[in-house]
Parts: structure tokens; C-alpha cells; sequence
């Protein structure tokens, strides 16, 4: 069986940011920017997401599947528009949903959120 690690750990919030079981690197709550225009955001949550990934000499690339989560899903060209220049021809699977996001800064605060599966694995 293999070893479960878990890294950048949040005691305050009882979440793990990514945690590597087997071949798969597990992300969540990728997020960034969170002050900026719904682009900014977006580039902000693949950054954290980036870093993250990198813990485990990963990159981008690896990823395999996304749940984006938007406040307005009506902005998922803006994300498209983003992934085309970062992920280099290498798209995940992926899934977006609508949500009220449970943020201080209410409707002009959190607009996007990732959450993703990367193959970390020969």
C-alpha cells in the first residue's frame, strides 16, 4: 500500500492544499488574486495551484482533472482563454459549476476556485 503525504497543511482552516496517494496528487481550494478582475483570479488560483504541484516536482502539465468553480459561470471563456496560454496544449478533464462562494468580500470578492486531480506517477 502506498504512503499518503500531505503538504501545505492549514491547522487554522483543518485543510490539507495537496496530498499525494499512489500515482495521484489531489488539489483543492486553489485560489488567488482575490481582489482582482475574474482574469486576475483565475491566473491567481492556477499560481497557487502551480506551487502546490511543484511541492511534488509536478507542473501544470500533470494535470488530469478540474472542478472550477465560478461566481458567474458565464465567465468560463475567460478560463478557457487562460488555460489555452498555461497549459500548453496539455488540457485536463474538467467540470465547472456556479456557486455563492462563502466570502467576505461578497460579490466583489471570491469569483473562481479550482480544485484538481494531477498524475504524479512514472
Amino acid at each position: 500500500m502506498s504512503e499518503i503525504t500531505r503538504l501545505d497543511v492549514s491547522e487554522e482552516w483543518a485543510h490539507t492544499g495537496i496530498v499525494k496517494a499512489g500515482d495521484y496528487c489531489f488539489l483543492s481550494y486553489c485560489v488567488g488574486n482575490t481582489d482582482g478582475s475574474t482574469e486576475e483570479q483565475i491566473n491567481g488560483a492556477f499560481d497557487v495551484m502551480g506551487k502546490r504541484l511543484a511541492l511534488f516536482g509536478l507542473t501544470l502539465e500533470n494535470v488530469v482533472q478540474m472542478d472550477c468553480l465560478f461566481r458567474d459561470v458565464w465567465n468560463i471563456p475567460i478560463m478557457e482563454k487562460v488555460i489555452k496560454e498555461r497549459f500548453h496544449g496539455k488540457y485536463p478533464v474538467r467540470k465547472s459549476i456556479q456557486t455563492n462562494f462563502a466570502d467576505k468580500g461578497g460579490e466583489n470578492g471570491l469569483k473562481f476556485q479550482v480544485d484538481a486531480i494531477a498524475y504524479c506517477g512514472k
